[in-house]
């Protein structure tokens, strides 16, 4: 009975993650269409916290964040994070582009939007992109990372480093947005960066995290192994939760009253930040002459951001700015749509490289036959 159930969890854990775009599609229409029970959830707290000595109000949004990072770091095997000393140089330099690149593109936006026929629109567009920036590795970029043999030690510890780092580098890059936008835009990402060093990061990002690492070294991993299927099933859900909830605070708007300009610019810087990060990745990697794991492993990192943390970070700070919410949804939308691109291109590049190799050995092995035979015309020749 129990084994037929672990299948059954398997199954539809399987399916959730296979299709997870359209399921966050779904998720998304839900939020435009029906979003009366998402904003009661995004209401619902459960007290006050003093980290730091500042007040936090504890929301379900919250609190879902932290079940999906602890659940992210029950999957991570211990012995990994040791092994990631071997790739320091490498790992240093992707957490470094991974703070750097993001804001080097946001400056560049901030001049072409300057001329904007409306500038709310612009700023809060620059707002939504300097979430993104700063938000830590996406945990799935492990997986789209090991499914394409990426480096998978390098991938964790992108993923780890940044997430327990980000209550230091999340607020370091959202003051540096400070000096891109508008004076009124700059008090808002002030206000963004006080939230995240309140303890909000502490508290629901990287203390989630770490004791769920450290609760699979206490437990066993082979123990936690055996609910592997519950906690993807687990964290698919919250994910798709997550982005129903705060979807409802922006989409409904946007479908009721749709500005399309503003839609059709956001989408297409959307996709223009994520395919800079995944070509970022790659290029970085191959100018640190890592190998093709290495490159594969630094293009996922760079390219996928924790937009779960991004989106409750906004809707908690910017809760009367729907429309900063929109690039975070689009480019948790278009991540996951680049990087089966970017997937197929490396495979398909892969698979060029190899056929040439192929043919090569081919080539070697025929010039080789017709010197033999050459050769032993010469021996049946003097022979004879």
């Amino acid at each position: 009975m129990n084994n037929m159930r672990t299948n059954v969890l398997a199954a539809v854990s399987h399916v959730l993650h296979r299709h997870l775009l359209w399921f966050l599609l779904a998720a998304y229409g839900v939020a435009a269409f029906w979003p009366g029970p998402g904003l009661w959830l995004k209401d619902v707290t459960f007290g006050e916290v003093a980290p730091f000595g500042q007040n936090t109000q504890v929301t379900l949004p919250m609190l879902l964040l932290a079940l999906m990072l602890f659940n992210a770091g029950l999957g991570v095997q211990f012995s990994r994070p040791r092994e990631v000393l071997h790739t320091s140089r490498l790992l240093a330099a992707g957490l470094a582009a991974n703070l750097l690149v993001p804001l080097a593109f946001i400056f560049v936006v901030a001049q072409v939007m300057s001329g904007w026929h409306e500038p709310d629109e612009a700023q809060a567009l620059l707002l939504g992109l300097a979430i993104v920036a700063a938000m830590p590795v996406a945990g799935s970029s492990t997986a789209w990372s090991q499914n394409y043999n990426g480096n998978l030690t390098l991938s964790l510890g992108l993923v780890l480093l940044s997430t327990l780092l980000s209550p230091i580098s999340t607020p370091m890059s959202l003051h540096a947005v400070t000096w891109m936008v508008s004076e009124s835009s700059s008090t808002e990402v002030s206000r963004l960066a006080a939230v995240a060093s309140s303890g909000f990061l502490v508290l629901f990002v990287a203390l989630p995290s770490a004791v769920g690492i450290c609760g699979r070294w206490a437990v066993g991993g082979p123990r936690v192994d055996r609910i592997k299927p519950h906690l993807k099933l687990s964290n698919s859900l919250t994910l798709l939760a997550l982005n129903y909830i705060n979807g409802t605070v922006s989409l409904p708007e946007a479908v009721r009253y749709p500005d399309w300009d503003f839609l059709a610019v956001t989408l297409g810087i959307a996709v223009a930040l994520c395919v800079t990060t995944f070509c970022s990745g790659w290029w970085l990697g191959g100018l640190l002459r890592g190998d093709r794991a290495s490159r594969t492993a630094l293009m996922f990192g760079l390219g996928m951001s924790n937009n779960g943390s991004g989106l409750v970070l906004a809707a908690t700070a910017l809760a009367g700015q729907p429309r900063v919410m929109l690039p975070i949804l689009f480019y948790n939308l278009v991540q996951h749509l680049v990087a089966g691109s970017a997937a197929y291109l490396i495979n398909d590049d892969r698979a060029r490289s190899e056929a040439r190799g192929r043919d090569s050995r081919d080539q070697a092995t025929g010039i080789r036959s017709q010197r033999s035979k050459q050769e032993m015309k010469v021996h049946q020749s003097y022979l004879g």
